[in-house]
């Protein structure tokens, strides 16, 4: 298998993770290197990534890598947990996820890089922010009494989980006073598999537009 990525992605640390948990073995084709962007084009034009490869299939989107992962090459940690109701929550919490904290998130740095001349878009930044607040709140009256973000072990929630919370907290930071959401992205940061993706995207810091904080 190929995986096209980028390791300072959340969206492709989403996907490494699964791999990472499970000890799949794959090619990664790292999108700096030269022809490499042109090869994911010529599978999917549009350019977005993670993008798997895999015979004669093309897996876009790191949610449907991970359930392609969970059908074809499962392992010992269920990813997509058997139990159907368990797995709709699975489902639902990688949607929230991805939804309202990744993407709101990602409203801010698309702000702090808008170009030059482009019309700013201060009410669509605090809009987001708000949106962060909101989904902070509920996530650390959920997380009580939790370790993972749904009962039955990590999770696909848990892979969308880690690095949306990990850049969302540098870019709006999560308020001191919600203890269960912040011990749960500490357990997300000592997860070995989520480790490894910080280690690799490390050297990527100064991309993050916002200036990476001196922590984490």
């Amino acid at each position: 298998m190929r995986l096209y990525t980028h390791p300072f992605s959340s969206y492709c640390q989403k996907a490494l993770i699964a791999f990472y948990e499970n000890d799949i073995p794959f090619e990664e084709r790292f999108l700096e290197d030269p022809g490499v962007m042109d090869e994911l084009a010529s599978r999917w034009p549009m350019k977005r990534f993670p993008l798997l490869v895999d015979g004669d299939r093309t897996v876009m989107e790191a949610t449907a890598i991970i359930e392609y992962l969970a059908a074809l090459y499962p392992g010992p940690i269920q990813l997509i947990p058997h139990d159907p109701i368990l797995a709709v929550e699975t489902r639902m919490m990688d949607r929230v996820f991805d939804n309202y904290v990744n993407r709101p998130q990602q409203d801010i740095i698309f702000e702090a890089i808008r170009p030059q001349g482009a019309n700013p878009d201060p009410f669509g930044v605090s809009r987001a922010r708000e949106m962060l607040e909101t989904s902070y709140a509920w996530l650390n009256y959920r997380m009580a009494g939790r370790e993972w973000a749904v009962g039955g072990g990590f999770s696909l929630a848990d892979c969308a989980a880690a690095p949306a919370l990990f850049y969302a907290d540098w870019t709006h930071e999560i308020p001191a006073n919600l203890s269960h959401l912040i011990a749960y992205r500490q357990r997300l940061l000592a997860r070995p598999s989520f480790a490894r993706c910080v280690e690799a995207a490390r050297r990527f810091r100064p991309y993050f537009p916002l200036g990476a904080p001196d922590r984490d």
